[in-house]
């Protein structure tokens, strides 16, 4: 079912993926910063969320029955004893000073992760309320999310702006069939989450990277480093290993922070 469109689009058309259409720009609006706090505002009435990402991005949509049926914290408890088991041996063993002779001159060796601070799953990170210290709202967070991708990844402006029919912003990977390499249920399951407890918002799929803006986010070390280890459990590349950082070198790296970035091989 073709939807009216909000004032001050480009050209573009509608485009069918499976059951559902998303509208797809002609080329990237030159006012897309300015124009995106107005879409997200007007997309928690009308559901139509924006989004960037390549043309040949838009594929067969996810049956989002598959997202609901995922028990979250029942399906990390299990992902993180699995994780810990095979991660243990090298977060309780620093590497050998041999292993560094054989590194080509000039290569810094590694540095040693000694893993998240939890024998068990210890629940999901706290919610962070609405109206806080930095809390600029989600549509103003998402705009500067934007105005940041277009400044730092170079494939960013091949993007096109997608209007995608959706409950929620979290949804928006499954609808438009998001084929990256990511576990699709399980991560929009989280992306829901996130959403709920810090005003997180899908922003923007270039190529295998996966952007969120982040209205609340956690505010000291504790707290993040248990968002960080759902960050692990979301299987993404980027998260610890590519290019490997420490553990407590990731968390601290959330706080405070309002851009995530996910990326899968």
């Amino acid at each position: 079912m073709v939807f009216s469109l909000p004032e001050g689009l480009p050209r573009g058309r509608f485009v069918r993926l499976g059951a559902v259409e998303v509208w797809v720009s002609g080329e990237l609006p030159g006012d897309i910063v300015e124009l995106w706090p107005r879409l997200m505002e007007r997309a928690e009435v009308s559901g139509l969320y924006p989004y960037l990402c390549h043309r040949d991005a838009l594929d067969t949509p996810l049956d989002l029955a598959e997202v609901d049926a995922v028990r979250l914290e029942t399906v990390l408890a299990a992902d993180f004893a699995e994780y810990r088991r095979r991660r243990l041996p090298s977060w309780s063993a620093p590497a050998q000073d041999d292993d560094d002779d054989d590194l080509p001159e000039g290569v810094a060796p590694w540095p040693h992760d000694p893993g998240p601070p939890f024998e068990s799953w210890p629940g999901l990170a706290a919610p962070v309320p609405g109206g806080g210290v930095g809390d600029a709202g989600p549509a103003r967070a998402a705009a500067r999310t934007v105005e940041d991708v277009l400044r730092t990844d170079p494939y960013a402006y091949a993007c096109v702006l997608v209007l995608v029919p959706a409950r929620r912003s979290a949804d928006v990977p499954a609808v438009t069939g998001w084929a990256a390499e990511a576990p699709l249920p399980l991560l929009c399951a989280l992306l829901r989450s996130w959403e709920d407890r810090f005003g997180a918002r899908v922003v923007a799929a270039v190529g295998s990277d996966l952007y969120v803006s982040v209205a609340r986010p956690p505010l000291d070390l504790p707290h993040a480093e248990r968002l960080a280890l759902e960050h692990v459990l979301s299987t993404a590349d980027n998260i610890v290993d590519d290019p490997p950082t420490p553990f407590p070198e990731y968390a601290a790296g959330l706080v405070g922070r309002t851009e995530w970035r996910f990326w899968w091989d």
